[in-house]
């Protein structure tokens, strides 16, 4: 299968409206749509997500991308459920203790939705507890976020708790983390964007940090 122009463009420039045609369309004329998927409509997002590292678009084009990307995803998610098609890996993702904004990580969560992982979205101001009980549910990646000095180093319990997991990564970003930061409390991954949250996550999981 070929890559859709029509669609790839249509997510890229965030027509909503265009996307849920074109991807409908692609339904009822039974095209493979883990194929649509993962030629089109991830590439598609991902191109955004790299405009967005270049500076060439900023969080408000990339919101509307992801949401076009992501009401396209809702349409073939079902179909793809019943292909038994599988997810690279389950992850989960939360603004850590006393930290309620929650901007940054929702976009993080669109990205990694449209780029073949199953997300759980855990939410603001989550405790250990809280990403403890999404482990047992099968996350193998944590994903913690934080916007504010004041609430960064809610990072380094977390990590505490799960460090003598070798199963369980754990990779970290937000407005107030950085590469040295993350070094620090011994974090397995940094994403400097949401775009580059992705490639953080892959890499955690010894995967390739552009999937090809």
């Amino acid at each position: 299968m070929t890559i859709n122009d029509d669609l790839y463009d249509a997510i890229v420039f965030g027509d909503r409206k265009r996307v849920v045609e074109l991807v409908q369309q692609a339904v009822d004329t039974g095209e493979d749509v883990s194929e649509l998927l993962n030629e089109t409509m991830i590439p598609a997002l991902r191109e955004v997500g790299d405009q967005f590292s270049r500076g060439e678009v900023f969080v408000p084009e990339m919101l509307v991308s992801a949401k076009a990307m992501q009401a396209g995803v809702d349409i073939i998610e079902p179909l793809l459920v019943e292909s038994g098609h599988e997810p690279i890996a389950k992850i989960c993702i939360g603004s850590v203790k006393g930290d309620l904004h929650d901007i940054g990580k929702n976009l993080v969560v669109m990205m990694l939705k449209g780029s073949g992982f199953d997300v759980d979205d855990l939410g603001v101001d989550c405790r250990i507890e809280t990403f403890a009980a999404a482990v047992e549910k099968g996350a193998k990646v944590l994903c913690l976020s934080a916007l504010l000095s004041t609430t960064r180093d809610e990072m380094r319990p977390v990590i505490d708790h799960f460090k003598d997991r070798d199963d369980i990564k754990i990779v970290v970003g937000g407005a107030v983390i950085t590469q040295e930061f993350a070094d620090a409390i011994g974090a397995d991954g940094f994403g400097f964007d949401a775009s580059d949250a992705v490639r953080a996550v892959r890499e955690s999981l010894g995967l390739d940090a552009v999937p090809v």
